[in-house]
């Protein structure tokens, strides 16, 4: 991979680190310790038992969106971080260069498609 493919994945990772962060920060506090962790706000929009249970549903619906958007994160900054080491674009488990068109699709990519292949028969 050349140094224009690193730098044009580098630019689509950082804005996606920035647009998932911004929509983490509506629905979630930012916590300091651990990087990337956000909690959930739990809305409080009244006293009454139905209002109650209005935020109750809202809160629980709210947890699996923060908890799939904070793993998104992770995998972006790590794949940042693997930039930065001039590690982008090896699979983590053969080391064989990830094709072109799998990060184009998804650039967090952490494996190539013959080891997601390998990975999802033995499941």
């Amino acid at each position: 991979m050349d140094k224009k493919d690193i730098k044009k994945f580098e630019k689509v990772l950082s804005q996606e680190s920035k647009r998932i962060t911004k929509e983490l920060k509506t629905i979630a506090k930012e916590d300091t310790r651990p990087k990337g962790d956000f909690d959930t706000r739990f809305p409080e929009w009244g006293q009454s038992p139905d209002e109650n249970a209005l935020e109750v549903t809202m809160y629980e619906k709210t947890l699996p969106v923060e908890f799939t958007l904070e793993l998104r994160l992770k995998e972006i900054e790590e794949a940042l971080e693997k930039i930065k080491k001039g590690q982008y674009g090896l699979c983590q488990a053969c080391q064989k260069v990830i094709s072109l068109a799998r990060l184009e699709a998804l650039p967090e990519a952490k494996l190539c498609l013959d080891c997601v292949k390998k990975k999802t028969q033995k499941s």
